[in-house]
């Protein structure tokens, strides 16, 4: 098993897969990865076979094996030609008691990260040269941390950066990276007064989760600091409303909220994905998660130059 599973995996990193999948379907398993915006299926197993992957996984993780229906996460490094891959791994059980696994691929940030639009970088650079709390939005897989983790090597190359995850995906040297462990009492509320003694000169937040953690970012954005933090959002603007939700007032965004940003990777027409981006500068709060005219702009401009297809516009125009 492991012969396969070693050049499948090679396979999909090599693609530059997002996730893969072990799923249980009818009385087999079968091996699935997302990638380009897509499903894939790649492979199916027998019930037992995907059962020895899963376990296989799990062991590697120090994971419970024997645990077969409540969720379990973990992670685990995976050598390759190019350097280790961290994996971080997540399974639960179904009513029948069938376990599914999903691998999820962090790959270290490179230089092909690709714009869809290269001068959002500039917009983006100028963005964060105001300091305050920037906020991310998108789906899972859209390539958030990515992006604040390149802007803050590209803006602070000579400063202190901070940054609070659950758990970490990117390994970066540079940085002082804090991972939450509420078991040992690293709470994200206790890491954000840790990084508010601390004073680094740029603050990551890997997710705004509560009305807590969304007053503390707040705070934060209000210190003097460049804060960079993900949000779940439909759009940029709907990104104040989410805040707002949160329970912070409408006169603190205004005061610490320097912009938001709504993001989408989008298959490319010549293969591979590329970053758009949708910028929102003014605190503006509304129940509508609508895309900016200049979003649909760029979709429109960019089928024109034959980067995407007017199929994947159509998929995209609403975020």
């Amino acid at each position: 098993m492991e012969t396969w599973l070693r050049k499948e995996m090679a396979t999909m990193i090599g693609e530059r897969v997002a996730d893969a999948y072990i799923l249980p379907h009818q009385g087999r398993y079968r091996l699935a990865s997302f990638e380009s915006g897509r499903i894939k299926e790649r492979r199916s197993l027998s019930n037992e076979g995907g059962r020895q992957v899963i376990a296989y996984f799990k062991y590697r993780a120090n994971m419970a094996v024997t645990e077969h229906r409540r969720p379990q996460s973990g992670g685990i490094s995976w050598p390759t030609g190019m350097g280790i891959i961290n994996l971080r791994l997540s399974t639960v059980g179904d009513f029948a008691g069938r376990e599914s696994l999903v691998i999820r691929f962090i790959y270290p940030v490179s230089e092909d990260y690709q714009l869809l639009v290269p001068t959002q970088w500039q917009s983006l650079h100028q963005l964060v040269l105001n300091r305050g709390l920037i906020l991310f939005a998108g789906p899972l897989g859209a390539g958030k941390t990515t992006t604040m983790y390149r802007l803050a090597r590209e803006i602070k190359k000579d400063q202190i950066v901070m940054t609070i995850e659950d758990p970490v995906e990117i390994e970066e040297p540079w940085f002082i990276q804090t991972q939450v462990n509420e078991l040992a009492g690293m709470s994200y509320q206790e890491l954000l007064r840790v990084s508010l003694r601390h004073r680094p000169h740029v603050l990551i937040i890997g997710e705004v989760r509560d009305s807590m953690t969304a007053k503390m970012a707040i705070r934060a954005g209000l210190s003097g600091q460049l804060v960079l933090a993900t949000v779940h959002a439909r759009s940029a603007a709907g990104v104040y409303s989410r805040m707002n939700q949160l329970g912070v007032s409408e006169v603190d965004l205004l005061q610490a909220v320097t912009g938001t940003c709504y993001q989408r990777l989008l298959p490319l027409r010549q293969g591979g994905v590329a970053v758009l981006f949708d910028l929102a500068k003014q605190c503006k709060l509304s129940n509508e998660n609508v895309m900016s005219t200049v979003w649909h702009q760029h979709l429109r401009e960019a089928v024109k130059d034959g980067k995407i297809t007017q199929e994947t516009a159509k998929k995209f125009a609403a975020g």
